[in-house]
């Protein structure tokens, strides 16, 4: 098992949650404060994993031997650029040592590479690291130009690593700001919300069944402008993306055409559809309603309907109205789903409404949910700071948040079959020719002995 650390954002129990739901074996080792995991894990990470991630902005690999304490980083520092050709930059990326001691820590490792006879370079300070981006335009994540190594120390506990992969903020930012369509008048998904969404449904699809395929099928019926089917495509995942808004339709499409031609992603590789319904009315693809599909949609990933945008903290009365509208098409839409496509887990956001006494969250589409056959779930490891099993994603400054529900069909195993009495049968014997004669017990044979059998629940294809 490899270990690694990982710096995480804002959100530390949705990032824990993707990483639990991606990386293979993953296992808490530490929590430094809210945003520093150490983990380990059987996978060999690299940057392309880290592109996937929408919750993690830095990951480092542990170094083999680990040094004793943060005197043996400059030597640590020497090995990881050795094979660096001309000018070395190098930077740090600390948790738990002091300004002073970060700065000391510069100052020696910038002298003892000097000895090597090469220009040195150092990226970040005392006071905080280089930012990711600064990581990829030096070439520092590849070893090519430099390195940037990772110390943390807590109680009892030091360990260094070397960073290797780093959110590519410019990309985020392209798809997010630069796309043709952006729909201010509702609430706007971050991308990286969207990977977190999409994330979190395939662990909710393979933990049910291993055996899907690598390429999968996603389902968004509350679409909007496309920021889900977008990271579809980049995934290489074919999309099927509805909306009740004619408006929301013109503006996927035209998105999605923009993402194709940017990344230059082939229709017949990677298709998609975008078309205009009600999510409440049937998804019959088998049958051709609305259309037929070459796969069924392995998982739905959704952002639904989070109410109107507002501007300033609703009063109470306001907030149960809100409520008890988006409560009703939650439970429309779930049981369009569970009768539509039995078997397929979904991933979505609920509203949940800040006013001055704290959150207010929907109540009867949980049950509801648990109703239609549903479980409310989490990733191994995962425990929701509420009383809920469900995750929250919100700004500060923000009057409407997330609730991030993972809702996977129950796995109903039924109960066992009465074994059938046993009835003792005569049997009739032809005598033998010649047969010696035995002592006559019984002339009754035993019934053969049944057993109980389960019938498993067919897997859907």
């Amino acid at each position: 098992m490899a270990s690694y650390a990982a710096f995480i954002g804002h959100h530390p129990t949705i990032s824990l949650a993707e990483l639990s739901a991606v990386i293979p074996d993953f296992q808490i080792r530490r929590l430094l404060g809210k945003q520093v995991v150490v983990f380990e894990s059987s996978a060999d990470l690299s940057p392309t994993d880290l592109n996937l991630l929408g919750g993690t902005v830095v990951i480092a690999r542990g170094l083999d031997p680990q040094p004793t304490n943060a005197d043996g980083i400059p030597n640590a520092l020497l090995a990881a650029v050795q094979d660096v050709k001309g000018k070395i930059v190098f930077g740090l990326r600390t948790q738990g040592l002091s300004p002073k001691k970060v700065s000391e820590l510069y100052r020696s490792s910038k002298k003892l590479l000097k000895k090597s006879g090469r220009p040195v370079r150092y990226v970040g300070s005392e006071l905080s690291p280089a930012p990711s981006v600064v990581l990829h335009t030096e070439d520092m994540l590849s070893g090519k130009h430099g390195a940037e190594i990772v110390a943390l120390t807590g109680e009892g506990f030091f360990w260094i690593g070397r960073t290797i992969a780093a959110q590519d903020v410019d990309a985020y930012t392209k798809r997010d700001i630069s796309k043709p369509v952006r729909d201010t008048t509702v609430g706007l998904l971050p991308p990286k919300l969207a990977q977190m969404l999409l994330n979190l449904g395939q662990w909710a699809a393979r933990s049910a069944n291993p055996a899907l395929p690598e390429k999968l099928t996603v389902l968004d019926p509350f679409c909007g402008t496309g920021v889900i089917p977008l990271e579809c495509l980049l995934r290489g995942w074919s999309v099927l993306a509805s909306d009740l808004s004619p408006k929301a339709v013109a503006g996927s499409t035209k998105n999605i055409e923009w993402i194709r031609k940017e990344e230059k992603i082939l229709k017949s590789e990677v298709p998609a559809t975008v078309w205009k319904q009600d999510a409440r009315k049937p998804f019959d693809f088998a049958n051709g309603k609305p259309f037929k599909v070459k796969d069924l949609p392995h998982m739905v990933v959704t952002e639904t309907s989070l109410g109107p945008p507002l501007t300033k903290r609703p009063p109470l009365k306001d907030i149960q109205h809100l409520k008890s509208e988006n409560e009703r098409l939650q439970i429309d839409f779930l049981t369009n789903i569970a009768s539509s496509l039995p078997g397929v887990p979904v991933v979505c956001t609920w509203p949940a409404w800040y006013y001055s006494k704290g959150p207010i969250f929907l109540e009867k589409v949980i049950a509801a949910a648990e109703k239609l056959g549903f479980e409310l779930v989490l990733p191994p490891g995962i425990q929701s700071p509420g009383d809920r099993p469900t995750l929250l994603y919100r700004r500060p400054d923000q009057f409407v948040g997330r609730e991030i529900v993972i809702l996977r069909p129950r796995v109903k195993v039924a109960k066992p079959v009465a074994p059938t009495p046993e009835v003792p049968a005569k049997v009739a014997v032809k005598p033998v020719k010649n047969a010696p004669v035995a002592a006559k017990k019984s002339d009754k044979k035993p019934a053969a002995k049944h057993h109980s059998a389960f019938h498993a629940k067919k897997k859907r294809k």
